[in-house]
């Protein structure tokens, strides 16, 4: 009974106190609408900019993503080691991480369709693209190993070009002309979004042969490989590497070493000459603390441009990850500043209201007040305008991203950005209103009404 009376009590003089705080509020309606104002900004601030920085994060790692998981490039930067197509079936058999890959043969045609000409992208890979790129079809089918194999006229349409041909209707089974060339649409490709996946929405992609044929070359200057697994696109990746650096005769372990005269007539011979005999799978196991940058890098000298690039895509994700979260972390913090100014003036307001306010303190210590009492009343007033302010600061935060959005920002709401500038608010209003607080709590009842 007794232990029901003193958590009464306690309840009661709490609710007093919570109610005097929301009246020591109420009574300065602008210098209160000012003090929650300022928090309001500073949480606003967090949560745009935050929200900004995490809607650019996933935007560059979805453009990553759309080019496939467990995706390893190829690409020769100088046209003298430029690959033979027949190159691809061969690194497959010979590097255990790597299960498919497509020679890619990037150019361009005067298309005609109907009354309509103009200029395309065309892309030119083999039959495994759709697996290597996780690009499905949305109607008809892929070419097949025997269209590769036969040149065979035959397009699949990506979803935009697919989408406009013919006004949203199915176009497989039409044909259209690329260069004088009648080719046969015998599919069309899912949609990737806009800037995603190279943009292959927008494009034309045909057998490598027939676009090899086009542009009028007989070598590559591009590989998509595909791995099982992110361990695997490792492995591929040292492994590529190394066999790479053997055909150029950069590999210090090799048999032989080319002298640089030596090299630079070996490279004029692309990937087919002796030197470039391809060792077996055991040659290319990983060493012992041989690094992934190690073999990932192909430079002819120290210190010039690397002629040949070998670059895992899950790491290019990673590292964009990584890059994006570091910007939105340096935007939040920028942003919290204005929190900072914001619990700087709560405090403001609680000693000005703590000197305006002596004698109400004088007499409720008079009339049997506790310190705990007064305690409790002036924080609650801190955790008040605090708590107004995030409130008000979430959804101003919330509004300014849809803003930003139409402008054509890419933005997204962050909950964990919501979280953390509510948390630092209150943390704020509550560290802020401590002294002003006890300030109050402190002062003798003679003491308080002698000042007034």
């Amino acid at each position: 009974m007794q232990k029901t009376s003193r958590l009464l009590s306690a309840l009661t003089r709490f609710w007093f106190a919570a109610k005097m705080a929301a009246h020591g509020i109420l009574v300065h309606p602008m210098r209160s609408a000012l003090t929650v104002l300022g928090v309001a900004i500073g949480v606003a601030s967090v949560v745009s900019l935050m929200g900004i920085g995490e809607g650019a994060r996933q935007a560059v790692v979805a453009q990553f993503e759309s080019l496939g998981s467990n995706v390893i490039d190829i690409k020769a930067n100088d046209p003298s080691v430029e690959f033979d197509p027949d190159d691809v079936k061969d690194l497959v058999e010979r590097v255990d991480g790597m299960d498919m890959a497509t020679p890619v043969v990037p150019t361009k045609a005067v298309m005609r369709w109907r009354r309509a000409r103009g200029t395309v992208d065309i892309l030119g890979v083999n039959s495994d693209f759709p697996k290597i790129r996780d690009n499905d079809l949305v109607s008809g089918h892929f070419f097949t190993e025997l269209h590769v194999a036969q040149r065979s006229p035959v397009v699949v349409l990506g979803y935009n070009m697919g989408a406009g041909l013919m006004g949203g209707r199915n176009p497989v089974g039409q044909v259209i002309t690329l260069n004088g060339t009648t080719f046969r649409i015998i599919g069309v490709l899912a949609p990737k979004g806009i800037g995603k996946a190279d943009g292959i929405d927008d494009k034309l992609v045909i057998p490598y042969t027939t676009a090899l044929k086009i542009a009028d070359k007989k070598t590559v200057a591009e590989i998509w490989g595909k791995a099982e697994s992110p361990a695997k696109a490792d492995l591929a990746v040292v492994q590529l590497g190394r066999i790479f650096k053997r055909k150029l005769g950069l590999d210090q372990s090799a048999p032989t070493t080319l002298s640089p005269s030596e090299n630079e007539s070996g490279t004029e011979e692309g990937l087919n000459g002796e030197a470039g005999s391809m060792s077996s799978p055991t040659e290319e196991a990983i060493p012992e603390g041989n690094s992934r940058e190690e073999s990932t890098q192909i430079p002819l000298i120290a210190g010039s441009e690397d002629l040949i690039t070998i670059t895992n895509l899950n790491q290019l994700v990673q590292e964009a990850d990584q890059a994006n979260r570091v910007m939105t972390l340096l935007l939040g913090g920028i942003a919290a500043v204005s929190l900072l100014v914001g619990g700087l003036g709560i405090m403001n307001i609680m000693l000005v209201a703590v000197t305006e306010r002596t004698q109400e303190i004088g007499v409720r210590r008079a009339l049997g007040a506790k310190q705990i009492d007064l305690l409790i009343q002036f924080l609650l007033e801190a955790l008040y305008v605090s708590g107004i302010g995030a409130i008000a600061g979430t959804a101003g935060g919330i509004w300014g991203l849809n803003v930003f959005s139409r402008y054509g920002f890419e933005t997204a709401i962050s909950f964990e950005a919501i979280k953390i500038a509510v948390t630092v608010a209150l943390t704020s209003g509550l560290l802020f209103g401590i002294y002003p607080a006890i300030s109050a709590s402190s002062v003798p009842p003679i003491e308080a009404l002698r000042r007034q």
